[in-house]
């Protein structure tokens, strides 16, 4: 009979882990126009789950904060950090109320993202369940006012959670704003693993942002959409255009913007060396920079010939930006990953 129960029980698990089990978020604030906002992606296929809104797992509270359930998603969980958002508890509360109250008793196979304010006071706090899927992990911080909570499983790497960070730290401009490019820093082959094979970082992607104004389940800013297994389509970029149609921000700010030129750039990711190939121009010497995601200048590259291997052997894995040009002219930037 235990067999049986805990087979039941396993059963359930692995139910709500396909239906439920999300992989990158974003939740953030801005302490001073008390904007709330809130992303998200990962390789499920709502279609074949039978979730219809690809936002299911964030609920906004203009003026108030946002809550991100993820991993193992269960309603209930969501329903009650709502209530205890609006009760006044802080980020931090919640979520030690949600590991205590866990509405099927199992807080290890969950993970939150909260911003919020207590009053005037803003604040941001997470919680990753030490069984939610390899690679789990979440970070938090501020930035000139703008408050925010990271969190991914069943990711490629770290590497994800601090490019997305990195985005949402560096893009100046407005909440919505860094929040795209905190997306777009996610845009990696793979960021959740199950998409590796299909090239794309994810099947579904979305953004929300309400206004101090907005009513409850109206947020200003609403954008959202769903691929299915095997259309090859990156969401991250489709959610670029939809947000672009709707909020400017200026685009060299953007994390993952580069320019159309006569080089090509390949692989990437990137696992010994990197490809460099002039399809037209003259033999002037060119050269490539790479930078981490703080912007520190990482390694420098020089040669002239049309084509070029980068030999990347002794540069540690990660994401990395780079910018190719010549002595007069710069060419292109953009990001690789180094496997």
């Amino acid at each position: 009979m235990k067999f049986f129960l805990l087979t039941i029980h396993l059963l359930l698990l692995a139910i709500v882990h396909c239906k439920g089990q999300d992989t990158f978020s974003i939740v953030a604030l801005d302490s001073t126009s008390r904007q709330v906002g809130s992303a998200g992606a990962s390789c499920l296929d709502l279609d074949f789950a039978g979730i219809a809104n690809p936002a299911f797992l964030t609920d906004l509270l203009p003026d108030t904060g946002v809550v991100n359930t993820q991993s193992y998603f269960i309603q209930a969980n969501q329903d009650n950090a709502r209530i205890r958002m609006r009760a006044g508890d802080t980020p931090a509360q919640i979520i030690t109320w949600l590991v205590n109250n866990d509405a099927v008793n199992n807080p290890e196979f969950k993970q939150y993202g909260i911003v919020g304010f207590n009053g005037n006071t803003p604040g941001a706090a997470a919680h990753t369940g030490s069984s939610c899927v390899n690679y789990k992990n979440h970070v938090t911080g501020s930035i000139n006012g703008f408050y925010y909570a990271i969190q991914g499983n069943i990711l490629k790497g770290q590497q994800i959670l601090d490019s997305m960070e990195a985005g949402f730290r560096n893009t100046n401009g407005t909440l919505a704003c860094r929040i795209m490019a905190a997306m777009q820093g996610a845009k990696v082959i793979g960021a959740d693993t199950r998409c590796q094979n299909d090239s794309i970082s994810s099947l579904f992607a979305f953004l929300q942002v309400a206004l101090p104004p907005d009513n409850y389940g109206s947020p200003a800013l609403n954008i959202s959409l769903k691929t299915n297994e095997g259309d090859g389509i990156e969401p991250i970029d489709s959610l670029q255009t939809l947000f672009n149609s709707k909020h400017g921000c200026d685009p060299l700010n953007m994390l993952n913007v580069e320019q159309q030129s006569e080089f090509e750039v390949f692989p990437n990711p990137v696992t010994h060396f990197l490809v460099v190939k002039q399809h037209s121009g003259n033999d002037a010497k060119k050269y490539l920079i790479l930078h981490n995601l703080l912007g520190d200048q990482r390694q420098h590259y020089e040669w002239t010939d049309k084509t070029y291997k980068i030999n990347l052997e002794g540069v540690s894995p990660g994401i990395y930006m780079y910018q190719l040009g010549t002595e007069d002219r710069i060419f292109r930037r953009g990001k690789i990953l180094i496997d």
